[in-house]
Formats: C-alpha cells, sequence, structure tokens
C-alpha cells in the first residue's frame, strides 16, 4: 500500500508543472457555446440528478448497514 501512495506522489509530483502549463486564460469554447445556447442549464440540471441520486444511495445504504449492525 505504502508502494502505491509513493507511486502517487511522485506521478503528481511529475505531472503539476504541466497541469500549470495547460491552463490557458482564453474561456473554454464548449462552455461559451452552452451559455450562449441556454443548454448549459440542461448540464447543470443532469449533473444536479446524478448528485441527488447518489445521496440517496448512499443515505439508503447507511440505512442498511446501520439495520444489520442493530440486528448484530
Amino acid at each position: 500500500m505504502r508502494f502505491f501512495i509513493r507511486l502517487l506522489a511522485v506521478l503528481l509530483t511529475a505531472l503539476h508543472p504541466a497541469w500549470l502549463l495547460a491552463q490557458s486564460s482564453d474561456q473554454a469554447e464548449m462552455a461559451t457555446g452552452l451559455r450562449s445556447n441556454g443548454l448549459i442549464w440542461i448540464v447543470v440540471g443532469v449533473i444536479l440528478i446524478i448528485l441527488c441520486g447518489l445521496l440517496l444511495y448512499l443515505y439508503n445504504l447507511d440505512r442498511r448497514i446501520t439495520n444489520m449492525e442493530k440486528e448484530q
């Protein structure tokens, strides 16, 4: 396990300068196009639906685990 943590730390340290160079000051053309067409709200809605589904799943999973712990 320590090997993987060290490998991840080395990779993150090595790739950090590449991430800094990949940033540009221009806005993303796709985001500008979505904003101008009003489609950005569809993207936001889909993301919210997915997040709500994940939260509901985690809540149900927590309830099930709590019930299983009470039975034992």
